[in-house]
């Protein structure tokens, strides 16, 4: 039962990882769309936050699984388990490269989801301040 509770409480956490990414990344698209750095800029903003989106909750799934099989450990379960972690590990290979156009175990560090999403709002902040400092330059 606890650990019925405890999954559900994780799975809704991915959920709402997943929702508010995708808000956050529909945000950051269109900000770049409206700032002027054109549509191909928003285009992989969205593409990049999206997939950090998705490598996150992701993540987050692959926790309550586990837990899952925590709970009932028999061998069929640790097989599904398994097998839900090796697709899942390989939708994460194949949008991570799709984010960095390189595989993994070619990159100096790894990212994850979390990595990816923070850093394209870093990237939106401070593509937010840069007008701003303009006018001082001047």
């Amino acid at each position: 039962m606890l650990f019925d509770a405890t999954v559900l409480v994780v799975e809704v956490i991915g959920v709402v990882a997943l929702l508010v990414g995708f808000g956050i990344a529909g945000v950051l698209s269109a900000r770049a769309l409206l700032t002027g750095r054109g549509g191909r800029a928003a285009f992989q903003t969205l593409r990049t936050s999206l997939g950090g989106s998705i490598l996150l909750g992701l993540e987050i799934f692959v926790a309550a699984d586990i837990i899952r099989t925590i709970s009932t450990p028999t061998l069929e379960d640790a097989l599904i388990l398994g097998l839900i972690v090796i697709i899942r590990t390989v939708l994460s290979m194949s949008i991570q490269i799709e984010i960095d156009g390189v595989v993994p175990w070619r990159r100096a560090l790894l990212t994850s989801g979390g990595q990816v999403l923070a850093q394209e709002l870093s990237r939106a902040h401070e593509g937010a301040r840069a007008p701003e400092a303009a006018p001082d330059q001047d």
